[in-house]
């Protein structure tokens, strides 16, 4: 017997807005009984396990020990500028001359998130 990944949980201070920032970074709804002012609420991703935010009283504080990388269906640059028009934050940039390399952001609440190159620039 093995354990499946049933969901990703992010800790948070406010869960519909950080929920409603990941939907619209990964194209996803969120969960249909999911509205403004809940405690809990989840984006379903179209393979693999949901993202659930759960609001809890601590804030961050310290860099993340798990974090999201995400390959774009565009190229990383566009996909960058894309994140920060959505409210994300630059953090690092660890692109190199030769093309590899990944950019580090920062959703709406600190949380740290790679965007790695796209498939075509692969």
């Amino acid at each position: 017997m093995v354990s499946v990944v049933q969901n990703v949980a992010i800790d948070c201070a406010d869960a519909y807005a950080l929920a409603c920032f990941w939907s619209e970074v990964t194209g996803r709804p969120l969960d249909p009984e999911c509205a403004p002012g809940d405690r809990e609420t989840a984006v379903a991703l179209a393979e693999g396990p949901k993202l659930y935010f759960n609001e809890v009283p601590e804030l961050k504080t310290v860099k993340n020990r798990v974090h999201l990388c995400l390959r774009p269906g565009t190229t990383r640059d566009a996909e960058v500028e894309r994140l920060l028009a959505l409210g994300a934050a630059f953090l690092a940039d660890h692109r190199e001359p030769d093309g590899s390399g990944w950019v580090v952001l920062a959703d709406p609440e600190g949380n740290e998130l790679c965007v790695l190159r796209g498939d075509a620039e692969r």
